[in-house]
């Protein structure tokens, strides 16, 4: 498969790390000594001092529905650590339902400027949260999807609204020919949007555009409007699969054949020793609360399945497996653990599994690690991955010192940032 390249090189892989999500959230919330940066802002210090490309913020929009992720806005969240950062990535995770496009170009577009070039946004469509937003059901998918493409489309042209040379330095000061801002005029069948934005342009022209999605409707969005998309590929047959699919088509749409980048959130379990690697996945195994485990995987298999009775040694009936073309939430996630189910896995094996949520999930030592990440980098499948779990003293011993370190030996990860803007690090321009 093609890789992407830039200036006529290799493309290195790009790191990104979580921030925002974690149980420490409610621990400083109830802290009066203490920010719910605190936490994060560690954490963003030693993703630079380390060289990680972008630290990433995701979001729900219900209480519980996935631990203490979403208990802290994305965006407001990433522009306070923009105020004490220099170099990293800002990687926002907004949903396209609830929010007006005009609004959402706002928001991006002055993080872009407090950060000096430094976000990116995540779009999402939501598959929960509609109960916080008015007493309407959740649109289907296909018009989540539907109204998303008309929410990137007004955007997008809001930044492009800004031409070049209408804000020019001058001898005192900004010299703005405003014949050069003009209005977009867009009118379709969910947003009707005059402009032009009153934000002027942007440090990067437009904020980095990542999104995450990976149904049917997912993939067209992605493979239209995406620079980078967020992954759950679970083997590396699905990340072959999944990339072949999604640049096909935006080759299709005439945006060529290196894009999107794809992006693959990394669960890893580290070991010194290949002998602690299988006992800390056997305590992973034997910790698992199957009760809470029937719930999970029922609700990643769209949440109207009851598997409360079932015996945990056996496959699930196959009568039971939702199509995911009825289900109306989280239907790429309906599709991983039904196909995982249509193979013949035990309840058992399906309850373990869904613990990583369909992400890619590894367990060895760091050298062992480096060989899987490896394998996908140079199959092209594989271009910026997250590397989580940086606030445990533990995790970011392994993460920092073993596995890094070796990606760097390797020649997969860079050494350093490589421009002054996220865009410029990732290698988009």
């Amino acid at each position: 498969m093609t890789r992407a390249f830039s200036a006529g090189r290799r493309r290195t892989l790009k790191t990104v790390t979580g921030v925002s999500g974690g149980q420490d959230i409610y621990d400083l919330a109830v802290d009066p000594t203490q920010s719910t940066l605190a936490t994060s802002l560690e954490v963003a210090k030693i993703a630079e001092d380390n060289r990680i490309d972008a630290l990433f913020a995701a979001d729900l929009l219900s209480f519980g529905a996935q631990g203490a992720i979403g208990a802290q806005e994305p965006l407001i969240y990433l522009a306070a650590l923009a105020a004490v950062t220099k170099h990293v990535g800002l990687i926002a995770t907004v949903t396209t339902t609830f929010h007006h496009p005009y609004n959402l170009a706002r928001l991006f577009g002055t993080l872009d400027h407090v950060s000096n070039g430094r976000a990116a946004w995540n779009a999402v469509t939501s598959s929960l949260g509609e109960e916080n937003y008015g007493d309407q059901d959740l649109p289907s998918p296909e018009e989540r999807y539907a109204r998303a493409t008309e929410s990137l489309e007004v955007v997008h042209a809001l930044y492009d609204s800004w031409k070049p040379g209408a804000l020019t330095p001058g001898p005192d000061g900004a010299v703005l020919d405003a014949s050069l801002v003009q209005p977009i005029d867009y009118r379709g069948k969910y947003y009707t949007v005059q402009g032009p934005l009153n934000i002027p342009s942007l440090p990067q022209g437009r904020p980095v555009q990542f999104q995450a999605g990976q149904s049917a409707g997912g993939i067209e969005l992605g493979a239209r409007f995406a620079e980078v998309v967020f992954t759950s590929l679970a083997t590396l047959e699905d990340a072959v699969t999944y990339t072949k699919t999604i640049r096909s088509r935006a080759a299709e749409l005439g945006r060529g054949e290196e894009l999107p980048l794809i992006f693959s959130s990394f669960h890893a379990t580290y070991g010194a020793s290949e002998a602690e690697v299988r006992q800390l996945v056997k305590e992973r195994e034997e910790s698992t609360d199957f009760d809470a485990g029937r719930a999970r995987l029922a609700d990643m298999l769209g949440g109207e399945i009851d598997l409360s009775e079932l015996p945990l040694d056996k496959p699930i009936p196959v009568h039971l497996l939702p199509d995911p073309k009825t289900v109306n939430r989280r239907r790429g996630r309906v599709e991983i653990f039904g196909k995982l189910a249509a193979e013949g896995k035990t309840l058992r094996e399906l309850i373990i599994a869904s613990k990583d949520t369909g992400h890619w999930a590894e367990a060895g030592t760091p050298d062992q690690l480096a060989d899987a990440i490896e394998q996908r980098y140079d199959a092209g499948v594989l271009d910026v991955i997250s590397i989580g779990g940086l606030a445990d003293p533990r995790t970011r011993d392994f993460a920092l010192n073993g596995l890094l370190p070796e990606l760097r030996r390797r020649g997969i990860v860079g050494k350093d940032y490589v421009g002054s803007t996220f865009r410029e690090n990732l290698e988009l321009v």
